[in-house]
């Protein structure tokens, strides 16, 4: 057994062997290191490019939150129906706004979103089918609004 841990030595080496260890100089260990940083940072940014946060331009019917719920399952084909006064009456205006996406699914408007869409109603003469386009970041169910427009 001795004898063949000689043989994985230099002639001369005083270094005894350790046992299950690799010995790399100093050199090759800052390789390693600089290596391992860059696959940290290269994981970290691919972990943040999949977060759920992303800007996008978003395609629907405005509804007040709590017409949203009722009608869920209704879908688009219920916000389209949606009408402005219902979506003004005190009720509804409090519950806050939202967006019904063309593939019936309701996200959610930010504070800013819900001031954004009461000042949309109010300046409009449409009665229903009011159909927006919203600029923000989605995350989840939930939208931030930078900018809501009729489409």
């Amino acid at each position: 057994m001795n004898s063949c841990r000689v043989r994985n030595f230099a002639v001369g080496s005083t270094k005894q062997p350790t046992a299950g260890l690799l010995q790399v100089p100093w050199e090759s260990q800052l390789e390693v290191t600089t290596v391992k940083r860059l696959l940290l940072v290269l994981s970290v940014l691919t972990l943040l490019s999949t977060l759920p946060l992303s800007a996008e331009a978003v395609d629907g019917y405005l509804m007040d939150t709590m017409c949203s719920v009722m009608m869920a399952d209704k879908g688009v084909e219920g916000a389209k129906k949606h009408t402005k006064a219902c979506g003004m009456a005190p009720d509804c205006k409090k519950s806050g706004f939202g967006v019904v996406t063309l593939d019936s699914v309701f996200l959610k408007f930010d504070t800013e979103g819900d001031k954004k869409a009461v000042e949309l109603l109010e300046g409009t003469d449409k009665t229903d089918n009011i159909q927006v386009t919203v600029d923000g970041e989605v995350d989840g169910k939930k939208i931030a609004v930078k900018s809501l427009t009729l489409s």
